[in-house]
């Protein structure tokens, strides 16, 4: 019998699939090829360019191999993400990945819109003579640019996931011109050699297990909105290689702009400020001028149009009462204030690495969890009519799986303990420990549990 409390979960079928391998490549492309990328490799590059470069693409290739894994559970059952976190967290228990999914969306949503924003007092700088964001009087600017980005981001999703679509497309082509311009202006400047040669100050210098740390929290973020895209692919590749590749391109293409033209900047101006490190100000110190910062300006738009579909989905797990498209232009709405937190801070650094910090603790074993539940413990199947009955296999005790909860509880509270270790938090980070902690937990309880469930059988 059906739990009206959680209401029907509907499966996509495979009639109503459209999206090729190209258009989820794009999809993956575009969803990192944005402000945030840009600004994670100019923090990394606080390690040196072959110490960031070599964990960005290490980090990037086990981060969405995750990805893939997670996509090709929305193949497989056509279902959205948070609703197959109701299989291994329970029916009611799936509110806790949701209220992470929501926060961390949001919050990327935030982190663009606050650099767009930024580009956007440039503009108005360079237009209006209106002071930029972080000189006096530059408050203004960045208030205009936060009201103007949060209109573009509820016309980009006004379509929904066809928006989604069009927006990459278009944000890719963009991108791939500012990538070539900004490169060849580097190059012109500051050569290859000597930014392979440059380190950052011993005070400011990044660890491996920093860098480990951050690329994980920025990366893992996708993993658990990727089923609610892949569950539109037509064909399998669609739903695992075409994330996993056209991710890492993003990743790698963006965020190695971001680790060069930052160390660029410090060579140039022979001095290292990883608060320089945004698409913005980078942009304006390298002399790109307007037409940088309205592409800066589309690409969080990409971005972000991926970020609030998926914090939609994830409150429409939550209840019943919403639509999709309500909860994605309520999310939208709660973005738009939440953009204004980093003002309140000295740096807007600060804010941004605790977030990261905050997303690597609480989802790494979420998406731990929930993968060993579909992989191992369920073997690839799942029921789907029992995702929203009391009396089905996952209503668990009370609608909560509770060996999910413990497992994860331990795990958020290792990744706390591994951060003060330094051996392991400078070397490996916490992230990924963290991960393999719950997954173990998880996997070996459950078996316990289930071995006797039968022997009582």
């Amino acid at each position: 019998m059906e739990d009206k409390s959680f209401g029907r979960v509907e499966s996509i079928s495979k009639e109503h699939r459209h999206q090729s391998y190209w258009d989820m490549f794009a999809t993956w492309v575009g969803a990192n090829a944005n402000n945030g990328t840009w600004y994670v490799g100019g923090v990394i590059a606080a390690c040196g360019f072959a110490t960031a470069s070599t964990t960005l693409i290490i980090v990037g290739v086990i981060t969405y191999f995750l990805l893939a894994l997670s996509g090709y559970m929305g193949y497989k059952t056509g279902l959205p993400a948070m609703a197959l976190t109701r299989a291994s967290f329970g029916l009611k228990g799936s509110f806790l990945p949701s209220v992470i999914n929501i926060v961390q969306f949001i919050g990327w949503a935030a982190v663009n819109t606050f650099i767009a924003a930024t580009s956007i007092s440039y503009i108005l700088h360079d237009v209006l003579g209106w002071p930029v964001y972080g000189k006096s009087g530059g408050l203004k600017g960045l208030i205009s640019g936060i009201i103007v980005m949060s209109i573009l981001h509820l016309l980009s999703i006004s379509m929904g996931e066809k928006s989604v679509r069009i927006i990459e497309r278009i944000g890719i082509i963009l991108v791939f011109i500012l990538v070539i311009w900004e490169s060849i202006v580097v190059f012109q400047n500051v050569s290859l050699s000597e930014i392979v040669s440059w380190h950052a100050p011993a005070a400011l210098k990044m660890t491996p297990g920093q860098a480990v740390d951050v690329l994980a929290a920025f990366n893992l973020a996708w993993v658990t909105a990727a089923s609610d895209f892949t569950r539109f692919s037509k064909k399998r590749s669609s739903s695992t290689w075409a994330p996993f590749f056209g991710a890492n391109l993003g990743l790698i293409w963006f965020a190695m702009i971001g680790i060069i033209s930052t160390i660029a900047t410090a060579i140039t101006l022979n001095h290292f400020d990883a608060n320089n490190s945004d698409p913005s100000t980078i942009a304006s110190k390298l002399g790109l001028g307007v037409l940088a910062m309205l592409v800066i300006i589309i690409t969080s738009t990409t971005a972000n149009a991926v970020n609030l579909m998926s914090a939609g989905s994830a409150l429409t797990n939550m209840t019943k009462r919403l639509s999709l498209t309500f909860s994605i232009v309520l999310v939208t709405i709660v973005a738009v204030f939440v953009t204004f937190i980093p003002i309140f801070y000295s740096t807007f650094l600060n804010v941004f690495t605790a977030f990261l910090d905050g997303i690597g603790m609480f989802l790494g074993p979420e998406i731990a969890i929930f993968l060993t539940d579909f992989y191992i413990v369920a073997k690839r199947k799942y029921h789907v009519d029992h995702f929203a009955s009391r009396t089905g296999k996952y209503w668990y005790t009370g609608g909560i799986n509770w060996i999910a909860f413990a497992s994860w509880l331990i795990a958020v509270l290792a990744y706390g303990y591994i951060k003060t270790v330094a051996v392991l938090a400078n070397s490996v980070g916490a992230t990924f420990i963290s991960m393999l902690i719950a997954a173990v937990i998880y996997l070996v309880v459950s078996r316990m549990a289930n071995h006797g469930q039968l022997q009582e059988d």
